[in-house]
């Protein structure tokens, strides 16, 4: 039996780069917020989602399924992951939302490069690269995209999730 979303609520989107410190912001929504649902998206992965031709159109399918069942419960859902408006934005999964808001977490490069390689120990040149040019078009191109930026360059996780935090309860009330 397929059952449909009933409530509607506002879905909060986290996003940003491998490295940025956007799973350690979420990690610390998560253990402290009562108010709204965290979810890190990498939970859902399965290589048969890595799918960058279509634009990863099935595992994005699945997220905001999941994200509007557990909405159900009556409380907005926070999805921390690597994305972009563009990925859901025209998905008929959208309708089950009131709005999606968009957080981008961003660093300077130098910072990513210095977290990938030496925080997380990541060797593989084509990632790093891969994040450092994503991260690039985030911080030139994530505003025009109707995302919020948060620079994370010199905040600490904690001062970071008392950023999403507001960012996250200010978007709520309206």
């Amino acid at each position: 039996m397929k059952m449909k979303p009933t409530k509607k609520l506002p879905l909060f989107i986290v996003s940003g780069a491998s490295g940025v410190g956007k799973s350690s912001i979420c990690k610390i929504l998560f253990q402290n917020e009562t108010d709204y649902i965290v979810l890190e998206s990498d939970i859902l992965w399965h290589e048969v989602y890595n799918t960058p031709e279509d634009d990863y159109l099935a595992y994005r399918r699945l997220q905001l399924r999941l994200c509007a069942s557990i909405s159900q419960a009556g409380k907005p859902v926070v999805l921390c992951g690597c994305a972009t408006p563009g990925q859901f934005d025209s998905l008929r999964g959208r309708a089950s939302f009131t709005e999606i808001h968009y957080l981008a977490v961003v660093c300077e490069g130098d910072i990513l490069n210095d977290r990938l390689q030496g925080g997380r120990n990541i060797s593989d040149e084509s990632w790093i690269a891969s994040s450092v040019q994503f991260n690039s078009w985030l911080k030139a191109n994530g505003e025009t995209n109707g995302m919020i930026l948060l620079d994370n360059t010199c905040l600490t996780p904690e001062e970071g999730a008392v950023i999403a935090d507001n960012w996250i309860k200010s978007r709520m009330k309206s």
